[in-house]
């Protein structure tokens, strides 16, 4: 007997991963082995249940979907990465991709389009949501080179945060860094990416998927 896939369902929206349990619970070939509800979570589950195949959210709060993808990768490049969302815009397809997603699945496909999109996905194959797919190549012949690649994984994860609002002392508090180091962190994001002011910050994120 063949051994089931083991997947990790990462989202915010504990309804859409109660969804997406049942549909894959009910396949002879799938196995939930672990739950996320944000992308620190994700990183933990991974690394303590090492999946097969991870399905997540890309916009989830703090910690967004990109950056774990990345990380879950640098921990273990043999997990096979499915994003999930609801937006159509390239910039969301782009920079996941990029961070090492092999799939792109938009959350108003049917359910066969989902069980296609994981089993392609967990035998190594990419997949696409069919209405991204145009969008995603035009845009990847344009986007070779990207500023955001300046930035560290810290710097982007404090972006993500700075951009989400968050004073330094709410940041410091939530990495367990002081706030001298948070400071710094900003003054280098800014000087990377030749901004000037935190409304530049948050359109750089929004431009880059790392916030909605």
């Amino acid at each position: 007997m063949n051994r089931k896939m083991r997947i990790l369902l990462a989202d915010d929206h504990s309804v859409v991963r109660q969804g997406f349990r049942m549909i894959l619970s009910a396949q002879p070939d799938f196995e939930v082995v672990a739950e996320a509800a944000n992308g620190r979570e994700a990183i933990e589950m991974a690394e303590k249940t090492k999946p097969d195949v991870v399905v997540i959210d890309v916009s989830m709060p703090e910690l967004n979907g990109i950056e774990a993808t990345r990380r879950i990768l640098e921990m273990n490049e043999r997990i096979r990465i499915l994003a999930l969302s609801m937006h159509r815009d390239s910039v969301y397809v782009r920079e996941i991709l990029r961070a090492g997603a092999v799939g792109y699945l938009l959350k108003d496909a049917v359910e066969n389009d989902f069980l296609n999109a994981v089993r392609a996905v967990a035998r190594g194959e990419g997949y696409l949501s069919p209405a991204v797919a145009d969008a995603v190549l035009v845009d990847y012949r344009k986007h070779v080179k990207d500023p955001i690649d300046l930035l560290s994984s810290r710097e982007r994860e404090v972006l993500q945060m700075i951009a989400e609002g968050k004073t330094n002392k709410e940041i410091a508090n939530t990495l367990n860094l002081s706030v001298y180091t948070v400071e710094a962190h900003r003054g280098r994001i800014m000087e990377k990416l030749n901004l000037h002011s935190g409304s530049e910050l948050v359109r750089f994120a929004l431009r880059h998927g790392l916030i909605d």
